[in-house]
């Protein structure tokens, strides 16, 4: 009878052994599922992270490309309206390049017109032709004061080819060097630059 309680004792302490074993095994497990909960959770907190910093990446550049075009255009416009306002100075510049010169040469415009008047008349030709050189000397002063325009071209001149034209040639054996013998046209120039050569008879040394 002793025998057979310490066996059951034995058996209830076995038993009881098994259910603390298996209450251990549950609560691993459920630690472990907990662990898993919190992992998954945290994974998915991740994504959603990731994705919000994706949505507002895509936000930035979208308006940072719309400034891009906005400025593109606005530069454009600017452009354009550089571009139509160039042209129009320079069709101006061209329509009214004449402007002054045309102007001032109006004065000796009125001479003229006085000097022909006044030949219709005229008893004495001296006057005629003083009114003409008046004319001509004030024409001269002012192509010369306010356009740099100067006129060249006198007989025994040293030639020179890049400001006279010769249409003609004569020989002189005494000569040292080729000269103007006779101006049929007179040359003139801006500044340095010969906008109308002269033409001239050129007399050279004996060859």
């Amino acid at each position: 009878m002793a025998k057979e309680k310490v066996e059951n004792q034995k058996e209830t302490k076995e038993n009881q052994t098994e259910k603390e074993t298996k209450t251990d095994e549950n609560v691993e497990n459920s630690d472990a599922s907990v662990k898993v909960d919190e992992n998954s959770a945290s994974e998915e907190k991740g994504e959603e992270s990731k994705e919000e910093i994706l949505e507002s990446k895509v936000a930035d550049l979208e308006k940072e490309n719309a400034d891009l075009k906005d400025q593109l255009l606005r530069r454009a416009a600017d452009f354009d309206n550089y571009r139509k306002r160039i042209l129009k100075e320079k069709q101006d510049t061209f329509d009214y390049a004449n402007e002054n010169l045309l102007s001032d040469l109006l004065d000796s415009l009125d001479n003229f017109d006085r000097t022909v008047d006044a030949a219709a008349s005229a008893q004495d030709v001296k006057s005629i032709v003083d009114g003409i050189k008046m004319i001509n000397k004030n024409l001269v002063n002012i192509l010369e004061s306010k356009y740099n325009l100067v006129g060249y071209g006198s007989a025994g001149d040293i030639f020179n080819p890049d400001e006279h034209e010769a249409i003609g040639r004569v020989q002189n054996p005494d000569a040292k060097e080729s000269t103007l013998k006779e101006v049929y046209l007179k040359g003139y120039k801006i500044k340095d630059k010969v906008i109308r050569h002269a033409k001239v008879m050129v007399e050279t040394p004996n060859e």
